[in-house]
């Protein structure tokens, strides 16, 4: 069996994560997939099953009010989901049943703890607040891993249909410089988008289109100055753009918060949902500017490929 070091495990880190995988888990994480990379023949979705394992005793314990052991105990089910991969790209062991067991398990591990969680507090104190906390959880965590798919799915159809629209023109090209070196009388040729065609068809110049963009583009290069000095930063650290995902969301909340204690259960966990509850906006936001650039040529079609 080979032998494997630290650095071929550094290599299945994943290009960008979420701050607290690179900072607060990865290093554990990967000395753990060393270790059981090299003394083990453990596979990847038996170690999804025990991460899975691993986050029900997090909610029982949560529903035994137990808070730190449960916080710690996810903390652990989350490490251990972060090792499978790991293990799984290091010695080429996934499977496409592997894929959906780990994301079926993440779903399965916080709606158990978040019901956990919600049960405990409300069998002490009675109070409702803690049922809607659960509630709430589970909903938001819910969206989010459906609605990322669906918005990767609506970016791929406008992909594709730019790509057979480049194909289009291109050929109309071809056609044209064909009936030109052909034909020595004036040819009717294929029109071809211009520059400084509006959006209702009116053609305005392309000198003043030009000179339109380039100062939009000078005016959007400076907004975004910071933005790309920051994105640049976080990238050579492996850390994603966006500080406020469900990986936070869910450290918040089953860790962070009972940590803390009883009091921090609410707060912590409402202004970790408003800010993910956030960050989705923003996302369906871009996505929304995406499609407004690109607009798909059959609109009635991609509809469906979406929705079906």
């Amino acid at each position: 069996m080979r032998t494997y070091s630290l650095d071929d495990v550094h290599a299945t880190r994943k290009r960008r994560d979420s701050w607290w995988t690179v900072y607060l888990v990865d290093p554990l994480a990967c000395r753990t997939a060393l270790l059981v990379a090299n003394r083990s023949r453990i596979t990847p979705n038996e170690l999804t099953v025990l991460s899975l394992v691993i986050g029900l005793v997090s909610a029982l314990c949560f529903a035994l009010d137990l808070l730190v052991a449960g916080a710690a105990a996810f903390y652990l089910s989350f490490m251990v989901d972060c090792v499978d991969g790991k293990i799984a790209r290091l010695k080429g062991t996934g499977t496409p049943f592997g894929l959906w067991l780990d994301y079926v398990g993440d779903r399965v591990r916080v709606v158990l703890c978040a019901t956990g969680l919600a049960y405990g507090q409300y069998a002490l104190t009675g109070d409702v607040q803690f049922i809607v906390l659960g509630a709430g959880i589970a909903v938001l965590d819910l969206f989010r891993y459906v609605n990322a798919p669906q918005m990767k799915r609506v970016r791929e159809i406008i992909r594709e249909a730019r790509a057979e629209t480049a194909e289009l023109r291109e050929a109309a090209r071809v056609w044209n410089r064909e009936q030109a070196a052909v034909v020595s009388e004036p040819v009717l040729m294929v029109p071809l988008p211009s520059l400084g065609e509006a959006d209702d068809g009116e053609v305005v110049d392309d000198d003043d289109a030009v000179e339109h963009v380039v100062t939009v583009s000078r005016r959007r290069g400076r907004n975004r100055t910071f933005s790309r000095r920051l994105d640049r930063y976080l990238a050579r650290r492996r850390v994603r753009s966006h500080l406020i995902s469900g990986i936070e969301f869910h450290a918040a909340v089953f860790v962070v918060a009972p940590l803390v204690g009883v009091a921090a259960l609410v707060p912590v966990s409402a202004v970790a949902g408003v800010l993910l509850l956030a960050n989705e906006i923003f996302l369906v936001y871009r996505m929304w500017l995406f499609t407004r650039r690109h607009t798909v040529s059959s609109r009635q079609e991609s509809r469906e490929r979406v929705l079906v």
